[in-house]
């Protein structure tokens, strides 16, 4: 058997690093924020990051292409934004499963995935720049609270984002994790490398399930799902969607009585090992999908020790996950107000998803999503 090529292994290993670093701060903001404990709360990363990884590796192997796997990071910005459901993470829980039958059923049944698709491009990012405007401001009220080591963890990142732009966030992760080791002479949690995996069992509530699993399926679906298809068909490749919808739609739905909200398909580093740092073979590029695979299950099993670090200083924690957002937060901005015709109902929908407000149990992402499409639907039915 050939060895796997050099370039393609050290493109996964990259894409699993940064993949894992740039947004692990966001996932576990997300968890808490609907109510997880810390032990479920790692016990959620474990899983996540284990079935991303077996994800990887069966779809890599399977048809011979560089095909990554994520968590989904919008997602975790939602969770993290959407505040405690009544129920509390068991509800969160039957709103992840929610999801991913969502998912599941997208790709199984094309008439659903045909819908997903017809949803306006700019309502859609109009609610993600909404949920993760927010979170965006963290930086901000942290260099307010610690001073220096808010300015530091974001001179880092602007520094060497003007270098290396997919290196910045995990430059700054790294930074923020050293500054959290200097600060408390040491990591001193006494908690386990691997966590125990925490079976919570879902409970079903509506209001949770529309105002939470709804939005989590239609983010994870436009902002991870389709631009992953659209990053492997740039590099020249074609898989069939449906099965890999269905398949990530699975991996979600076994994750998540472990507290895991969503598997998905990669988007930027799905471009790490799809492109040419993975080598000139294109044939041969599967691999970086296999080894990032791997990366992703050997970091999963350190999310005990990361979870209960990471828990010693919430403020630099909160910022960091709010620098990992800040591209995320600009394309989705741009998106929101591209469409002339479409933007005052774009606007509206991120201005109420933003926000923050619930009603009748339901979150903010849902009316926001509701109002604009009510507005758009008015306007495009005046001018016709």
């Amino acid at each position: 058997m050939r060895l796997p090529p050099l370039a393609a292994v050290s493109a996964g290993l990259l894409a699993a690093f940064v993949g894992f670093a740039s947004s692990f701060t966001v996932v576990l903001q997300g968890l808490v924020g609907v109510g997880a404990t810390p032990e479920q709360a790692a016990s959620g990363i474990m899983a996540l990051s284990v079935a991303m990884g077996l994800c990887g590796l069966l779809v890599s192997w399977r048809t011979k292409m560089p095909i990554s796997i994520a968590w989904s990071t919008p997602g975790a910005a939602l969770l993290a934004g959407a505040g405690l459901p009544e129920g509390g993470f068991a509800a969160a829980i039957g709103a992840f499963v929610f999801a991913a039958g969502l998912v599941i059923l997208t790709g199984l049944v094309k008439p659903v995935g045909r819908a997903m698709a017809a949803i306006p491009v700019s309502l859609a990012n109009a609610m993600l720049a909404g949920i993760l405007l927010p979170l965006c401001l963290a930086p901000v009220k942290a260099v307010a609270v610690v001073p220096l080591e808010g300015l530091a963890i974001v001179a880092i990142w602007f520094a060497v984002g003007r270098w290396n732009r997919i290196l910045a966030v995990p430059a700054a992760a790294v930074a923020t994790f050293l500054l959290i080791y200097l600060r408390h002479s040491g990591p001193g949690t006494g908690a386990a490398i691997v966590p125990d995996p925490v079976l919570v069992l879902p409970t079903w509530s509506l209001s949770t399930m529309v105002g939470i699993g709804l939005p989590l399926f239609l983010i994870t679906m436009a902002s991870q799902n389709i631009p992953g298809l659209a990053v492997l068909k740039v590099n020249g490749y074609a898989p069939a969607p449906g099965p890999l919808f269905t398949l990530t739609g699975l991996f979600s739905l076994f994750s998540a009585p472990f507290g895991g909200h969503a598997v998905n398909l990669a988007a930027i580093t799905a471009a790490i090992c799809a492109g040419d740092e993975a080598g000139p073979d294109r044939a041969r590029r599967w691999w970086a999908g296999m080894v990032s695979g791997a990366g992703y299950i050997a970091f999963g099993l350190a999310a005990g020790w990361a979870t209960a670090f990471a828990a010693q200083s919430p403020v630099l924690i909160q910022a960091m996950a709010g620098l990992a957002l800040i591209g995320a937060f600009a394309g989705a901005l741009a998106g929101t107000v591209a469409e002339v015709e479409d933007r005052e109902a774009a606007v509206l929908c991120f201005v109420v998803t933003a926000s923050g407000t619930a009603f009748f149990g339901i979150s903010a992402p849902f009316w926001g999503l509701a109002i604009g499409g009510l507005v758009m639907l008015a306007t495009r039915l005046r001018r016709s």
